[in-house]
């Protein structure tokens, strides 16, 4: 369990992207109070909804027939004082309380922000907390969908940060502050964002090449599967959790803390031990100077390389760069990696610069491939 200053800065990264996250700690530890610190820190409400003390209809919305004689589903109060704000947190106080009909309205609600038929500004966060059904008032296990769509962090009992709050209120840690620009061109250090994501991404993609059956694995016991496990839903949340965090040059403890709320401890663990041991190269220096770059001998980095490669090109598809990263490709092909190439080759088929005067004959080894990513029939290997 992380200590209490690492959860809050995890929080504040989860909120900063948006990110759904859900606080576990025993009744009476301060969760709210940070929650609520947080949102006055951004300067944005925090609308509290009691999750025990609505009806499904609070979430899904409850019908209404227009004068036309249509049906609409009326948002509740709550969701339009959002709507009309721009910006906030959507505090679901108390979820486990939720009974099960109450958590399936709540699927939309957090996956994707619609409330009845108001989907609330993108500047709105969804945060919750949760005590363990064990020491819940009448409490729930959180069912696995609804489980699978937050970033869960444990919140622990910290008494000298508790005694500190008692003096000065809840200290909330400096992330960089609100971000209005979510496309910004350059992070905290000197990395383009953009960067940061591909790399991220790319280690994800690798280590998944390594252990798929780590994709999807829900686990067996209800208790267990209320809480963080690895699904293609919460790979893309940790990956941009993970980038994120990089982004604001949050430690390392932080770091484990979000990518295991998403995906559990275990997976987490696996990820970045793999992460520190393939080593793997800036995309951008790959593209400068591919001729020098050699792949390595694994499958699952190969993997990782290609793809941040092609995926660096896709953002900036200038014609040096697009034949930069096809010697990598040519480079597996030689290797015997042609599923892999092929990977990266599709990425590539889809951003051929106009300027390209023709496709390299390497193409025509992974032809079937390309042929689905609809390339070929645009143009010929080595035919302008």
């Amino acid at each position: 369990m992380p200590d209490q200053s690492t959860a809050a800065r995890a929080l504040a990264v989860a909120v900063r992207s948006r990110t759904p996250v859900l606080l576990w700690g025993g009744p009476g530890t301060g969760k709210s109070s940070m929650i609520r610190a947080l949102g006055a820190s951004l300067g944005v409400p925090v609308v509290t909804v009691i999750a025990s003390l609505r009806e499904p209809a609070d979430f899904a919305g409850l019908p209404v027939v227009r004068d036309d004689g249509s049906i609409r589903l009326a948002e509740p109060s709550w969701a339009r004082e959002l709507a009309a704000a721009g910006a906030g947190l959507l505090f679901l106080d108390e979820l486990t309380t939720a009974a099960p009909a109450v958590q399936a309205a709540l699927l939309r609600v957090v996956l994707e922000r619609v409330v009845g038929d108001v989907v609330l500004p993108r500047e709105v966060a969804v945060v919750a907390a949760a005590n363990p059904p064990e020491v819940s008032a009448g409490g729930w296990d959180l069912s696995p969908p609804l489980a699978n769509r937050f970033c869960h962090i444990d919140w622990p009992v910290d008494p000298a940060r508790f005694l500190e709050a008692l003096a000065s209120g809840w200290d909330v840690p400096d992330v960089g502050g609100e971000r209005a620009d979510y496309d910004a061109s350059t992070s905290d250090g000197d990395e383009p964002e953009a960067n940061i994501g591909i790399r991220v991404r790319a280690a994800v993609g690798g280590f998944l090449k390594s252990r798929p059956t780590l994709l999807f694995d829900v686990p067996n016991e209800m208790a267990t599967s209320g809480r963080a496990w690895p699904s293609p839903r919460t790979w893309d949340m940790a990956a941009s959790l993970w980038a994120e965090a990089e982004r604001l040059s949050a430690s390392d403890d932080v770091v484990m803390t979000l990518i295991s709320g998403c995906i559990g401890p275990g997976a987490a663990r696996e990820l970045l031990a793999w992460r520190r041991e393939a080593d793997l190269p800036d995309p951008e220096a790959v593209l400068r100077d591919p001729s020098s770059f050699r792949l390595p001998e694994r499958g699952d980095r190969q993997f990782a390389v290609l793809n941040a490669v092609a995926a660096a090109v896709s953002a900036n598809p200038t014609r040096e760069r697009w034949e930069a990263a096809f010697q990598l490709v040519e480079q597996a092909v030689q290797l015997g990696s042609s599923d892999i190439a092929a990977v990266a080759a599709r990425a590539l088929a889809k951003c051929v610069p106009p300027d390209l005067p023709a496709l390299p004959a390497t193409m025509a080894t992974l032809a079937p491939v390309l042929d689905r990513a609809g390339l070929l029939t645009r143009r010929r290997p080595g035919r302008p």
